[in-house]
């Protein structure tokens, strides 16, 4: 009886293990990487027209992605990107509160359709942070899907990964600090060869960390001067990046 008795506990731990399993399959996906439009008339309208625009342009070789901070180079920002990127056939496909999911969509859905850019800048994520406190890991594991497509799509597009921008004012400010996790996780995505992390966040900040009102008056989005600074800094890397 025991040899039976034991054979029988063998398979039952065995079938166990398969359940638990199962079940762990049929876990739903982070959020962060499950990709997802949204409902917004202004967001589908400006998605529309941004497909548009880019059979208009036809010649992509600077592609900025990105969330309400490079949707912004339209506005606050749109003197910077005038002097900075004007004659570099750039295209921007910022959003204004999107997060990674959002984005991943977008890239599944024409807007890098058609196009060979030589290199794209993304930042993204502080959304991820503002609107529900992702972890830090699921943020980073939603930037790591978006680096997936983009591999897929335009496999020969350089990527320059942004750090996300410092948020709050002090350093132990609670958003700051989970947005500071998502830089410590997705600096390790570089490889030197493709896919390229650049962290500019020290040029917004004071010798204390602490984020000046002059540069981002609501401690999140830049004015006019803090896009300037945004430019300058990573200028040296895009120069460097496009030649190549």
């Amino acid at each position: 009886m025991f040899p039976r008795t034991l054979s029988m506990g063998l398979a039952f731990l065995c079938l166990s293990a398969i359940t638990l399993q199962a079940a762990d399959d049929k876990k739903p996906a982070f959020k962060s990487v499950t990709p997802e439009s949204r409902k917004a008339a202004w967001w589908t309208k400006r998605h529309d027209k941004k497909l548009a625009d880019l059979k208009a342009q036809k010649t992509v070789d600077l592609l900025m992605i990105g969330d309400s901070i490079t949707h912004g180079w339209e506005n606050r920002g749109k003197a910077a990107w005038s002097e900075f990127y004007a004659n570099r056939n750039a295209f921007n496909i910022g959003y204004s509160g999107d997060r990674t999911e959002h984005v991943i969509w977008r890239l599944q859905h024409g807007e890098i359709d058609g196009i060979a850019p030589k290199l794209a800048v993304i930042m993204i994520g502080t959304n991820n942070t503002g609107h529900r406190q992702d972890p830090a890991e699921q943020t980073a594991a939603g930037i790591k899907k978006i680096l997936e497509v983009l591999k897929k799509k335009l496999p020969r597009t350089r990527v320059l990964l942004l750090a996300v921008f410092p948020r709050g004012a002090t350093t132990d400010d609670k958003l700051r600090k989970i947005n500071d996790g998502i830089n410590k996780s997705i600096r390790g995505f570089a490889d030197g060869k493709r896919v390229h992390f650049l962290n500019i966040n020290a040029t917004f900040l004071d010798d204390d960390g602490k984020l000046p009102k002059s540069v981002m008056p609501d401690l999140l989005h830049p004015n006019e001067k803090g896009y300037r600074m945004w430019a300058a800094a990573q200028e040296p890397t895009i120069k460097k990046l496009l030649a190549e």
